[in-house]
């Protein structure tokens, strides 16, 4: 997706092994499968029954997508479409059956709730739970701190591209006080079911160099040393913290 002059930098490891471009290439929609958050992944030229029939490996494909479908919240009429014709939200079931059917290690889901109502939203969680404890691997990402809560076992909280934070779900409770990261807190409590207080300030701009901490101009805690000095992401209380004053 990145265009050639693209710098690269970094090593990815999937089950303690490097994942390189040829490895990519050979567990990508198998062993690891996506679930992309525009729509616009979906084949335009094929129906969407269709579409989720082709990563299904049982015999029985259409069966299968139709039991999934159902499950969802999709009607066997919605299989005999093309993705434009289905609204957002539908096209967005057919992106999650996809990857439930597909029997992968790893699903990656990338913002996969958007334009679901309430119970389509809830019906998504407990499939993706049910691959988690069948042995599944999940990585969820999103915006929603809420709907992580419904799902994930740990939460790793980035601020203008850095991991600052890896907590644990029972650390989000009360007014945020097992969190440690002080962007984190802020997080926490800008809810509306918390206290519902923004964050003062804005992330840094793309490209712009920062010599201390990334957070520093918007910290409520921010010293000296962070001025000039980045944290390094240590361990802290079971997760980990990027933080001086943690």
């Amino acid at each position: 997706m990145l265009p050639k002059n693209a710098i690269l930098d970094g090593t990815l490891r999937y089950k303690g092994e490097q994942l390189t471009r040829s490895r990519q290439k050979r567990l990508r929609g198998k062993e690891i499968s996506l679930i992309p958050q525009s729509v616009n992944a979906l084949d335009p030229l094929m129906k969407s029954g269709k579409q989720v029939q082709a990563v299904i490996k049982e015999k029985r494909k259409k069966a299968v997508q139709q039991d999934i479908f159902q499950k969802v919240g999709l009607s066997p009429e919605a299989g005999e479409r093309y993705p434009f014709e289905l609204s957002g939200g539908m096209a967005r079931r057919v992106l999650v059956t996809t990857a439930m059917v597909s029997g992968a290690e790893l699903v990656i889901a990338d913002e996969p709730t958007p334009g679901l109502d309430q119970k389509a939203v809830h019906e998504t969680i407990d499939y993706l739970k049910q691959l988690a404890i069948g042995g599944k691997g999940i990585m969820f990402i999103t915006h929603d701190i809420d709907t992580a809560l419904q799902v994930a076992d740990e939460i790793v909280v980035f601020y203008a591209g850095q991991t600052v934070e890896i907590a644990n779900v029972e650390d989000f409770s009360g007014k945020g006080d097992k969190l440690r990261h002080p962007y984190t807190k802020a997080l926490w409590n800008a809810l509306p079911q918390n206290e519902f207080k923004p964050l003062s300030g804005s992330q840094p701009f793309l490209g712009e160099v920062m010599n201390g901490c990334v957070f520093q101009k918007r910290c409520p805690v921010a010293m000296e040393l962070c001025t000039y000095k980045q944290p390094d992401l240590q361990e802290a209380s079971g997760g980990a913290v990027r933080c001086f004053d943690a």
